[in-house]
């Protein structure tokens, strides 16, 4: 097939495109060169778009001239804390550039589109609200959380008014190799690959290490993209997570465990977040219904392969 795709030197989008690679198909990048993460990988099958998702024109150009049976819409703004320091952005970003592409991907001939948002949607919940589901009220906590909701209402109106075959996706939190800093895994990952590499002194400073949160690995997330893309029921939204709450204090564990070096972990005040969920996770039984995903990487795997990773790239 072939598959434009938005986000593609992101986090996700770098293990979706060697999913999409090594199962044969033509793909179409569309990259924002001064916000991209890193290059693309040179391969006969990969082919990049310059553009931005806020330059209709150009974009429905790049839509038009890629043919695209798919498209799979990952690129964003995607820090929560940076919507309060920027929510205008984050909304043009998020939410403008969603409809920017679904309106090129009407004009264009109406390919599947898969189009990723967040579980940061969701607001505070008890216990008795647990696991989340599609069903579950959506309560936003910052802009980010209001864009990305706005966005996935695009997909619904979308589907209703053009008949455009788009699906959400909603992932929760997925970890793995390639992560930049500012999310907890490679937080943690990057101190202690610096511990073991003698570049920094034994310590860690955190925050709250009592919340429980869904993980997902990356290489997971990228194939339930594409089960979405291939699946999916157009105007339905979808969980992507891995069904289990874990405390962030047991990835922590787990990565000092695999690093095999004595780190003395102490407070930070300035990481702590005095509005902390206790506990969240979700339910992917309509996902598993409508496609037969299930998650298949072991978390400790992940772990494993996210501190390797900083390694590398410190070394």
């Amino acid at each position: 097939m072939r598959v434009f795709i938005t986000g593609a030197t992101g986090f996700a989008g770098s293990h979706l495109v060697d999913l999409l690679l090594a199962e044969g198909h033509d793909l179409f990048a569309l990259v924002h060169e001064a916000t991209s993460h890193q290059a693309l990988p040179a391969h006969e099958h990969m082919h990049q778009v310059t553009g931005d998702l806020l330059d209709p024109p150009a974009l429905t150009a790049a839509v038009a001239s890629a043919q695209p049976d798919v498209i799979i819409h990952l690129a964003g703004q995607a820090y929560p804390a940076l919507s309060w320091r920027d929510p205008a952005l984050t909304f043009a970003v998020n939410t403008g550039g969603t409809a920017n592409l679904l309106r090129a991907a009407v004009e264009y001939g109406r390919p599947r589109v898969v189009v990723v948002t967040s579980a940061e949607i969701y607001g505070p919940l008890s216990a008795a609200d647990l696991p989340l589901t599609e069903n579950t009220r959506p309560q936003p906590r910052h802009p980010y959380g209001v864009s990305k909701l706005a966005a996935g209402e695009l997909v619904r109106v979308y589907w209703e008014r053009y008949g455009l075959p788009v699906v959400e996706a909603r992932p929760f939190n997925h970890i793995g190799p390639r992560q930049a800093k500012g999310f907890v895994v490679p937080d943690f990952a990057s101190q202690l690959a610096a511990i073991r590499l003698g570049r920094q002194a034994p310590v860690i400073r955190v925050g709250n290490l009592d919340p429980q949160r869904d993980f997902t690995d990356v290489r997971d997330v990228a194939a339930a993209y594409w089960r979405l893309a291939t699946d999916g029921r157009p105007g339905q939204a979808y969980l992507i997570c891995s069904g289990q709450s874990v405390p962030v204090r047991a990835l922590l564990e787990t990565l000092i465990e695999l690093c095999g070096v004595a780190v003395e972990v102490l407070p930070d005040e300035s990481r702590l977040n005095p509005n902390d969920t206790p506990c969240l996770y979700g339910s992917y039984a309509k996902l598993a219904a409508d496609t037969g995903w299930q998650p298949t990487v072991p978390l400790r795997q992940s772990l494993a392969d996210a501190l390797a990773d900083w390694e590398a790239r410190l070394r």
